[in-house]
């Protein structure tokens, strides 16, 4: 079973927003999931995500690919959590 970490499209016509599943990649895009990591709302300016990273590292150590955008949001979560634990330690 290949598993990617992808976004399911929700809201309405020219209001979307997405929320960040695991997801077989044989299964449509918003079909069934495996699970719910977080959300993304690409019409908000600023902090537009929320996400479990510590899911989703998980689950990219078990092999899952994350979609583009996905991998994005992973990345500037990691960046974030980084400089906040910077922060505490100063």
């Amino acid at each position: 079973m290949a598993v990617t970490i992808r976004l399911r499209r929700e809201g309405t016509s020219k209001r979307p927003h997405y929320k960040i599943v695991v997801a077989d990649q044989r299964f449509p895009r918003d079909g069934r999931f495996i699970e719910i990591l977080g959300t993304y709302d690409p019409k908000v300016e600023g902090h537009n995500y929320q996400l479990d990273l510590a899911r989703a590292e998980y689950w990219v150590s078990c092999g899952a690919q994350p979609s583009q955008t996905v991998g994005s949001i992973i990345r500037k979560a990691k960046k974030a959590a980084e400089a906040a634990q910077n922060a505490v330690a100063a």
